[in-house]
């Protein structure tokens, strides 16, 4: 009896967590570039900054992400994790080079968004609307999944930011 209890226990579990790991961005396309695999993370109440991660592809000539907006942050930055001597070190940078017929992963520990001065808690399920602009392609609006914390891009694992 105790066994079935915990079974049904942790199937509801894994089943809880396999619908949040299923929600999944739509893909954004604008010009030659195409935005894949876009989300953010949760954040519990007080916390003012989270980060945002993508993959940007790009079938054209070179073209630069030269910034981000959202109605869900005061600010949306471009950010960079560094070393510096042996100390990691998160700064802003003024553009994301796509490089021509290539890609750049925006992704926790290097290249990525970051939404300051959020307005509210970002919860798991929700999905927050990003609008990207690049030199060359234009404008598009991603549609970003709020995963749970320490969950990556939709499929679950560590990662960190």
């Amino acid at each position: 009896m105790k066994s079935n209890t915990l079974l049904n226990a942790l199937s509801v579990a894994v089943l809880s967590f396999g619908v949040v790991g299923l929600t999944h961005a739509q893909n954004a396309k604008v010009g030659s570039v195409q935005i894949e695999n876009a989300y953010t993370r949760s954040t519990v109440p007080g916390q003012m900054a989270a980060g945002g991660f993508m993959k940007i592809e790009n079938k054209g000539p070179v073209d630069q992400l030269i910034s981000a907006s959202s109605p869900v942050a005061g600010e949306v930055q471009l950010h960079e994790m560094a070393m510096e001597g042996n100390v990691m070190r998160m700064r802003q940078v003024k553009e994301v080079v796509v490089p021509a017929g290539g890609a750049v992963e925006l992704k926790p520990g290097g290249l990525h968004l970051m939404f300051m001065n959020i307005k509210a808690p970002l919860a798991a399920g929700e999905t927050v609307p990003v609008k990207l602009k690049f030199a060359k392609a234009g404008e598009v609006e991603v549609k970003m999944p709020v995963n749970a914390m320490g969950a990556g891009a939709g499929h679950g694992g560590a990662s960190k930011h």
